[in-house]
């Protein structure tokens, strides 16, 4: 039924803002924009999408604590990670964690209260070397 990951969508009230920070966090900018409602990036190895949605369009309190399912992305230096992005202003949310033996995390909010999630997964190297074998 699930088939892969297609799209996460991060919310901000200024996507001006939001685009620029993660254009800058990412080295790419979007690919597809709609003036003044959404921003989206293709992310990583599987060319992942990431949206940023103008926080008018959010289904949740955008002034709540932030909350809820954290998506992780893939990095090969999680310390290199959660300095760049401390760096850029995101605020921890759960410490560096082990989870495991090649299995590591750690999450932030980002300057316009969403959770993004860091982490070092070795299965995630496995299935790539697999599919470029």
């Amino acid at each position: 039924m699930l088939r892969g990951f297609t799209t996460i969508t991060y919310f901000a009230q200024d996507l001006d803002a939001a685009s620029a920070w993660y254009a800058e966090l990412l080295g790419v900018e979007p690919y597809f924009t709609v003036p003044g409602g959404y921003v989206e990036f293709r992310v990583g190895d599987y060319q992942h999408e990431l949206g940023i949605a103008k926080g008018d369009f959010a289904p949740h309190d955008m002034d709540a604590a932030p909350g809820g399912a954290v998506m992780n992305w893939h990095v090969d230096d999680l310390d290199a990670a959660i300095e760049r992005v401390t760096a850029m202003g995101a605020k921890e949310y759960e410490p560096k964690t082990v989870r495991g033996e090649g299995f590591v995390t750690a999450s932030f909010v980002d300057p316009f209260g969403n959770v993004l999630g860091l982490m070092y997964n070795r299965h995630y190297l496995d299935v790539l070397a697999a599919k470029e074998a």
